[in-house]
């Protein structure tokens, strides 16, 4: 069973989830052709502080990888997670673009990650994009305390397979709350029966990530974007949930 949240812990995990996703929705309303992905970056982490609360991404450390240099991922194509902005990067017509960012309010982590077309997209990745939304959606009204992390990647899986789609399986979502991640892993796939049991008062980022092909994955030279093995596209969505009574409470909305 997790530790419950206080009342002021449960009031600050809300504001957290409501500040993240006011910010992530300003900088998603500003992706077009012709704006650099630094842009985007410099654009959330403003919305975040204007708020009062603080990027949780920017120098977050993983052993091998250093220090995150941003506030906000900005993922692109082929590209699944974890793209660092830069000034020299450029959105094109027809880019498909995934946002994911992080932010802590007086010490409550929460998760959100979006995917948004600059320009037109050609339908398929529109597919691609309506799809992987659509099955958080569902996976979220799926979710409630007594499953196991199985079955709610196992379901996630499914509907995915059925829309002629392939989940990524080398990431997956997690615990949240009082730390940007903890336990329980949350795959997109699994086996109906396994895995951790789902209480109330979890705090979870559920994230489908879903590609055109296969799931394989790989590591970019700058040591933190991960991209697809074969070049094609992909799309990530998330929010950060609580575990209640029936069901789920999304946070980031």
């Amino acid at each position: 069973m997790p530790d419950k949240l206080s009342r002021e812990q449960l009031k600050n995990l809300r504001i957290s989830g409501e500040v993240l996703a006011s910010a992530l929705r300003e900088a998603s309303s500003f992706i077009k052709p012709g704006i650099t992905t630094l842009s985007l970056d410099e654009i959330a982490e403003r919305a975040l502080r204007r708020q009062g609360a603080i990027p949780s991404f920017k120098n977050y450390y993983v052993s091998g990888a250093g220090r995150f240099p941003a506030s906000l991922c900005v993922s692109i194509n082929e590209e699944l997670v974890h793209g660092i902005p830069r000034d020299e990067r450029v959105l094109k017509d027809g880019d498909i673009v995934s946002l994911d960012l992080g932010a802590n309010f007086r010490g409550m982590f929460t998760d959100m990650a979006i995917t948004v077309g600059a320009g037109r997209v050609e339908p398929r990745d529109k597919k691609l994009i309506d799809l992987t939304k659509k099955v958080l959606d569902e996976a979220i009204n799926f979710i409630k305390p007594g499953i196991k992390t199985g079955d709610l990647g196992n379901f996630i899986e499914n509907y995915v397979k059925t829309a002629g789609f392939v989940v990524i399986r080398d990431l997956v979502g997690h615990g949240v709350g009082v730390a940007p991640h903890s336990k329980p892993q949350v795959p997109n796939f699994g086996e109906k029966g396994s895995g951790t049991t789902i209480s109330e008062g979890m705090v979870l980022a559920l994230e489908p990530m879903v590609s055109t092909l296969g799931h394989e994955i790989k590591t970019d030279r700058d040591g933190w974007t991960i991209k697809m093995a074969q070049g094609q596209r992909c799309a990530h969505f998330e929010h950060t949930v609580l575990i209640i009574k029936n069901g789920a409470e999304i946070i980031t909305k």
